[in-house]
C-alpha cells in the first residue's frame, strides 16, 4: 500500500477533482513536486545556515559574484538571479555593512551601484560554499544515472516557462 504525503500531488489532485471536476488539476503534478523538493532542499541545508555567518540569500548573491571578472550593476544582479530589485538591494546592503562586498556608484550612470566581492567576502564563500555543494551531493547521490535525465528535464521546464512568461509579457 503507499501512502501519500499531505498536500502532495495524488491526494490534492484527487481532492480537487472530487470538487472542482471542471478544473485541469494537472499542473499540480509538475508544480507540487518542485514545491516539495524546495522544501526538502531547504530542509537540508538549514542545518547549515543556524550559526553561519551568511544567509542563504547571501550565499547565493557571494556565490555569483564569487567569479565575476568585473563589477556587476545591482539591477544586472538581480535580473540574473531572477529577484526583485528590492530584494537583492536588501541583501547586497547586509552584506556591504559586513564587508562581504564592495559597492560604488557607476561612472557611466550615477544611479546604478556596481559590485564586487571583497576578499573577505572571497574567503568567506570559498569556505562555506564546499559544504553546502556536498550536503547538495549527498541529497542528489541517489539519482545515480538518472542524473542527467532529471537536469534535461528541469532545463526543458525552465526553458518552457521562461519562454511563456516572456510571450506573455512581450520580452524576448
Amino acid at each position: 500500500m503507499t501512502t501519500t504525503q499531505p498536500g502532495s500531488p495524488p491526494s490534492a489532485h484527487r481532492l480537487w477533482a472530487q470538487a472542482r471536476p471542471d478544473l485541469d488539476t494537472s499542473p499540480m503534478e509538475v508544480v507540487a513536486l518542485l514545491k516539495r523538493c524546495q522544501s526538502l532542499l531547504d530542509a537540508a541545508l538549514e542545518p547549515l545556515y543556524e550559526n553561519a555567518p551568511v544567509s542563504a540569500p547571501e550565499v547565493d548573491v557571494l556565490v555569483v559574484l564569487r567569479h565575476q571578472p568585473e563589477p556587476v550593476i545591482a539591477r544586472r544582479l538581480a535580473e540574473r538571479m531572477q529577484c526583485s530589485p528590492a530584494a537583492i538591494s536588501k541583501t547586497l546592503a547586509k552584506l556591504a555593512a559586513r564587508g562581504l562586498i564592495e559597492r560604488q556608484p557607476s561612472p557611466a550612470d550615477r544611479r546604478a551601484t556596481l559590485v564586487t566581492i571583497s576578499p573577505a567576502g572571497a574567503e568567506l564563500i570559498d569556505a562555506h560554499f564546499p559544504r553546502q555543494l556536498a550536503v547538495e551531493a549527498d541529497l542528489l547521490a541517489g539519482l545515480g544515472a538518472d542524473r542527467a535525465g532529471v537536469v534535461r528535464a528541469l532545463t526543458r521546464l525552465v526553458e518552457t516557462i521562461s519562454a511563456r512568461r516572456a510571450a506573455a509579457t512581450g520580452a524576448s
